[in-house]
């Protein structure tokens, strides 16, 4: 491999796995609804679409591998609301026992979700129509699925107890492993396979583990709806960025759908959070 390869790869991969390891911190800090909402800015995302902007071969790559990120995202969305339906209906047993189970069980219902909506994808792409309008779509159904979830929720608590360096380090390698794998794909001319992992759920999943391991099992619950409700300002971002990365460059370009899909999605839907969380508690304290 050389020098601008490693350099192209490497440098969003290494910028990847440093923003994944703050959202533990930030869920930690200021409970499921703050932290969860923080947690799914845009982050991963942003060197990925830097990073397929150099490597893909034409312009149609780069668009179909963003155009990808609202079904990867959709299937996330389900993945986080799989930690939430699971564990209730495991086996008692030890915390790490059921928490192999709940791994081993949202694990291969990603993978197989992520498979339907690649090879789904793909599908349209070979009938020669648009990806755009089907990834809207999936934005749309992604906020309606992450709006139930948030309807009837259980309590969002702070943490008690911070993940340990470890915890923050494995988080770190494995979203900048799935950011370097997307980004060579995308060279590689696979742009649907790159989108699916550049949105790998590496952040989501090592949020779930480590905050299980150090908190139990009430604050990654409790963080499951904000973190559905939240993805899509992911989706948001990537699909701003098929227009504004080549009419305005990288940076400029990735500026603006980072913004767009944070005033869109994040700022509204935490001001609603926060809303509900205020009523509930202003009941609570009425009863």
């Amino acid at each position: 491999m050389n020098i601008e390869l490693l350099v192209q790869v490497g440098g969003p991969a290494l910028f990847a796995g440093g923003v994944a390891v703050g959202v533990t911190v930030a869920i930690e800090r200021w409970g499921g609804v703050v932290g969860g909402m923080l947690g799914t800015l845009p982050t991963t995302i942003v060197p990925f679409a830097v990073g397929i902007h150099l490597l893909a071969p034409d312009l149609g790559a780069f668009r179909d591998a963003l155009c990808a990120t609202p079904a990867g995202m959709l299937v996330n969305a389900l993945f986080l609301y799989l930690w939430r339906w699971v564990p209730p209906r495991l086996p008692a047993g030890s915390l790490r026992g059921r928490l192999t189970l709940t791994l081993a069980l949202t694990g291969v219902a990603w993978v197989l979700g992520a498979a339907a909506l690649t090879a789904g994808m793909a599908g349209v792409r070979r009938a020669g129509w648009p990806l755009l309008p089907v990834a809207v779509g999936l934005l749309v159904g992604a906020v309606l699925v992450g709006g139930l979830a948030c309807w009837r929720r259980p309590p969002a608590p702070r943490g008690s107890r911070p993940a340990g360096a470890t915890v923050l380090a494995a988080r770190g390698l494995l979203a900048a492993g799935a950011i370097a794998l997307a980004v060579l794909l995308a060279r590689l001319d696979v742009p649907l396979l790159a989108g699916m992992a550049a949105v790998f759920p590496a952040i989501y999943l090592t949020t779930m583990v480590s905050l299980w391991l150090a908190q139990g099992e009430a604050v990654p619950a409790g963080a499951v709806g904000p973190m559905m409700l939240g993805s899509a300002s992911v989706s948001t971002f990537a699909l701003l960025a098929t227009w504004s990365v080549p009419a305005l460059g990288v940076a400029a370009g990735c500026a603006l759908a980072w913004v767009g899909a944070a005033l869109a999605v994040t700022a509204p839907a935490t001001w609603w959070l926060r809303r509900g969380e205020a009523r509930r508690a202003a009941l609570r304290a009425s009863a």
